[in-house]
């Protein structure tokens, strides 16, 4: 009876020894120094963490009391705005200070719009929006809280939108149209439609403004347009579930999540090949599996520096931070319940 109690108690231990060895592995651990402040949108968590990234600590938590999963500093970096992916309560923008990190104000918008793609304008204290139900383009002044031109994508179940970083021309992704709207700002309306490939999901433009990559998720595939002529130039093949991707500083890399996978894809831009595929701890090996959450890369932001890359990691409640010159995870950063959207403030 006795030896049977002493292993019981035994095994116990064995257990919490485990249970705290797990525990210890899965910790964020920060290690790195650079400039400026990383703004996390938590969407379970429903707040925005601000980190700190020189001295790696957290240095507000802001609550937003809404799901979102969709946020953009202004060109003068003075705001944060939100959109909510939420169907029933979609027609608010929250904004958030980022001069006090606190949040400003909440914008009520008009005629039932649902917002959820969003991208700096060019002018100050404006962004443009994407209304999923209505299908439109849209203008927002977060200062008088109007709304400043509106232009229908001509295309269903519009959702996500880069700007030309050079010329007044904005591209807008369509889920169920599998397809890209081209919008001219200066002569309002739509241009050109190009199709893309099924499942259409995450969208970015070269720094030079010479390409859009798409992915899709649906056909696990990136395809590259030239934004000169609008033709389709190239089909990359990707990994499970493609989602958000994002081109490096300088142009010359593109970054993409496999939500699925649990990997980055490193694609050259010029020659469009795959340089390499960065798996996030979690599916490696069995050890791997059984120490770590299951990794699920969904969004990617790269830091103004050129020198790292933080992925929102959402199922381990990371961001995980790539080195750009050696393509390998140097740090983490613990955040709320499912990180998504990041921005960056200098």
């Amino acid at each position: 009876m006795k030896r049977l109690k002493y292993s019981l108690i035994a095994f116990i231990v064995l257990g919490l020894v485990v249970q705290l060895f797990i525990f210890k592995v899965r910790l964020p651990s920060y290690s790195i120094q650079t400039s400026g402040k990383l703004y996390i949108v938590n969407k379970v968590s429903e707040d925005v963490q601000v980190f700190d990234l020189f001295s790696g600590k957290e240095i507000a938590k802001i609550p937003i009391d809404m799901l979102s999963h969709e946020a953009v500093i202004t060109k003068n970096q003075n705001s944060m705005v939100l959109t909510n992916y939420e169907l029933n309560e979609g027609n608010i923008v929250k904004v958030i200070n980022t001069k006090t990190n606190k949040l400003q104000k909440t914008i009520a918008l008009k005629e039932n719009i649902k917002a959820n793609g969003i991208t700096a304008y060019p002018e100050p204290n404006k962004v443009a929006v994407i209304d999923y139900v209505r299908d439109t383009f849209f203008v927002l002044n977060i200062q008088t809280d109007s709304i400043e031109k509106q232009i229908e994508t001509k295309q269903k179940k519009s959702h996500l939108v880069v700007m030309h970083p050079t010329i007044p021309m904005a591209y807008v992704t369509n889920v169920n149209s599998s397809s890209v709207s081209v919008i001219d700002l200066k002569m309002n309306k739509v241009v050109k439609i190009i199709p893309c490939g099924l499942g259409r999901k995450g969208i970015d433009i070269t720094p030079d403004g010479s390409e859009l990559w798409v992915s899709n998720v649906k056909e696990r595939s990136i395809t590259i347009i030239n934004t000169s002529t609008y033709d389709v130039v190239d089909t990359l093949t990707t990994g499970h579930e493609p989602l958000k991707l994002k081109f490096s500083i300088d142009g010359k890399y593109c970054l993409l999540a496999n939500a699925h996978d649990g990997t980055i894809y490193v694609y050259n831009q010029q020659s469009k090949q795959k340089l390499k595929s960065i798996m996030l701890h979690g599916k490696n090996t069995l050890l791997e599996r059984i120490l770590y959450h299951t990794p699920r890369p969904v969004n990617i932001l790269m830091h103004p520096n050129g020198l790292y890359a933080f992925v929102s990691n959402s199922n381990a409640n990371k961001i995980e931070v790539i080195d750009m010159k050696t393509f390998k995870v140097v740090s983490t950063i613990g955040t709320g319940k499912v990180p998504d959207a990041m921005a960056f403030v200098e």
